[in-house]
This record gives structure tokens, C-alpha cells and sequence, in this order.
């Protein structure tokens, strides 16, 4: 859900009446009812100020699109601040801009990982230009309308308080940089650049619209990749019974819909292989496109099992699909039309 989408020149119109937060914050009760806090919104009081300097330029359309709180679907993420519209050859663009108001930054050994200080002390934080890639990924990944009308995700990241670039750029962090660039205080004409780059005609097609309906489902690709990781790892081959459970599972997970809804409870004592059919479930219920998520209370069995499915400790696509159960906590109820156990 977005929570504030106009065209560049009606977005400057609202900074220029000095109403851009009141009416973001209004967005916010309406769509998503839940109150704003003080901090939240005299972020959008400094940084949305910010981006209006930058995109107060002639090389941006004035019919490009913006977007302001992009809820991606299906998680707790959200995307700060969105510009669309498309390049010379007609190709559609979205850049996905990741802003912070940190003004102090400190190294960690930790990988993509940051130190910065709030009010209650210091903490460790992604770096904002994986925070801006991974979005970009989870679109690429579970957005149809991004991955099969060949829409362009350009993420970056603005810091706009922030004047000291030796920490946020430093080669540890090359890697997501390459992949999202960072932009500083000092850096207003290089981002008006790299917007400008790629939007130089205006959202045409509502672009944000489009992405803001369509549908939340595994691309083939992604799908293809988990299963191909499966079949290589030994660990995760199924014998007996864990076999005939997953076809069963996988049967009523096919023939569930809306109005259909099943359980398969799945009884067995340690080390009976309950984790292997659900990792194995997960693939191929991803692979019949469907929309999966392995839901563990304790983080521990999570990171292991997306560990040995990236090959590495690092985050990546693969992670959308492990969740905690807190994360289901203001899910409405449903009703189920059949219980199955085994």
C-alpha cells in the first residue's frame, strides 16, 4: 500500500505549502490506521524537505511519479521514497530512495552492517544501501508486474545530514553500494544526476499504480533457484514417510484457495524430519507459484536453514521466505473448511 502518490510538480506544490507531513500523516491514519509518533514525523518534516531541493530541477519531469511510504506486500517493509517515470528509449523506471537522518556512522565487523546513535543510545543498523537493494530484490522477487513487464528498480540511498563519507562508503560495504549507491550531505547534485539518469520523461503508464496491484508471486526464477539449491544438498533428501507426508501436503496445498482453506497438521518426535518436509514444501509450493513462508518462533532454526540455502551467513532474496510467528500477530482470522492430521 502507498501511502502518498502525486506527480513531481503536485509533490512540490505540497512542500512548497509547507503541508507535505500533515497530509503524509493523514495518509497514514486513513490507509494504515495507526498513529504517527513525533520522531516519524519530523523525519518527513526534514527529509522530504531534502528531497524536494533535489528534485527542484528541469531534468526531472514535472509528470514523473512520486511515491512517499511504499508498504511492500506480505511484509513489514516499506520503502521511503519512490520517483517514476521512464528513460529515452520509453524503457519504465522506478528509483527507490532509502532515507536517513543519521549524522554520525561507525564501522562494524558485521556484514552490512552500521553503528549509528538514536536517542537511546547507539545500535547496530543495516547499511542503508542494502536496505535500498533488498527491496529492490523482494520486488524483483514477489511483484509480478516487476518481473514480467521488465520494470527497472534503481535503488540508492540519502543521508542527508550526514557530511563524514569515509564510514557509509568504506570498501567493507562495497559490495551493497555497487549495488544501491549512497548519497551524502554534500552530495545533492549527484543524486539529482542519478534520478535524472534514468527518468527522463514522465511516469506515462502510472507505474506505481501498477506496482502497488500486482500480484504478490514468487518469479520463476527465484523458485528455480531454491529448488536447484535443494537437489544439491544431501541433507535435505526425503525417505519414507517424509516423502509421502509432503505429497499429501503439497496436494491440499494445491487444491486450497480463498474460499478453501486447509490445515495439515504434522505430528512427530525430534528428528523425524518435520523440518525436511517443510523446507522441501517450501520449495515446491514456491515452484507451483504459490506464495510460501517457513514460520518458526525461535530465530535459530531460521537462520540455519537460510544459511545452507544461500551457501553463506549473508541476507539475501531467500530470507523473504523465513518469518517469525510475531510477525502474524495483527493477521485477521480465517476460517478453515478441513483440519488434516498426520
Amino acid at each position: 500500500m502507498i501511502v502518498y502518490k502525486k506527480s513531481k510538480g503536485e509533490f512540490l506544490t505540497d512542500i512548497e505549502d509547507f503541508i507535505i507531513e500533515d497530509i503524509v500523516r493523514e495518509n497514514v491514519h486513513a490507509k494504515l490506521h495507526r498513529k504517527v509518533g513525533d520522531s516519524e514525523y519530523r523525519s518527513w518534516q526534514n527529509s522530504l524537505q531534502y528531497m524536494g531541493n533535489i528534485l527542484r530541477s528541469e531534468a526531472i519531469p514535472l509528470d514523473a511519479g512520486i511515491a512517499i511510504e511504499y508498504n511492500i506486500p506480505r511484509t513489514g517493509n516499506r520503502i521511503d521514497f519512490i520517483v517514476s517515470g521512464q528513460d529515452d528509449t520509453g524503457k519504465e523506471h522506478a528509483i527507490l530512495i532509502e532515507l536517513k537522518q543519521w549524522d554520525n556512522v561507525q564501522l562494524t565487523e558485521k556484514d552490512a552492517m552500521v553503528r549509528t546513535r538514536f536517542a537511546h543510545g547507539p545500535s547496530d543498523e543495516l547499511h542503508p544501501s542494502y536496505q535500498a537493494w533488498s527491496y529492490s530484490a523482494l520486488l524483483y522477487g514477489f511483484n509480478e508486474t516487476v518481473y514480467t513487464e521488465n520494470i527497472q528498480l534503481n535503488p540508492c540511498a540519502y543521508l542527508h545530514n550526514c557530511k563524514d563519507l569515509s564510514v557509509i562508503t568504506n570498501p567493507f560495504y562495497g559490495e551493497y553500494i555497487a549495488k544501491a549507491p549512497v548519497f551524502c550531505k554534500d552530495d545533492k547534485i549527484q543524486l539529482r544526476e542519478f534520478i535524472a539518469s534514468f527518468i527522463k520523461h514522465g511516469d506515462k503508464k502510472d507505474l506505481i499504480l501498477r506496482i502497488e496491484n500486482g500480484r504478490i508471486r514468487p518469479s520463476k526464477a527465484l523458485a528455480d533457484n531454491i529448488n536447484s539449491m535443494l537437489k544439491g544438498n544431501a541433507e535435505f533428501v526425503m525417505i519414507d514417510a517424509q516423502k509421502v507426508i509432503q505429497e499429501e501436503a503439497l496436494a491440499i496445498a494445491t487444491s486450497s484457495s480463498a474460499s478453501k482453506k486447509n490445515v495439515l497438521i504434522v505430528h512427530g518426535g525430534p528428528g523425524t524430519g518435520k523440518s525436511v518436509v517443510a523446507i522441501n514444501l517450501l520449495a515446491k509450493v514456491t515452484k507451483k507459484g504459490l506464495f510460501a513462508t517457513y514460520v518458526t518462533r525461535n530465530s535459530a532454526p531460521r537462520v540455519v536453514y537460510e544459511s545452507k540455502l544461500t551457501g553463506s551467513m549473508r541476507r539475501s532474496a531467500i530470507s523473504n521466505f523465513f518469518k517469525g510467528s510475531g510477525a502474524f500477530t495483527d493477521t485477521k482470522n480465517q476460517c478453515l473448511r478441513h483440519a488434516y492430521r498426520r
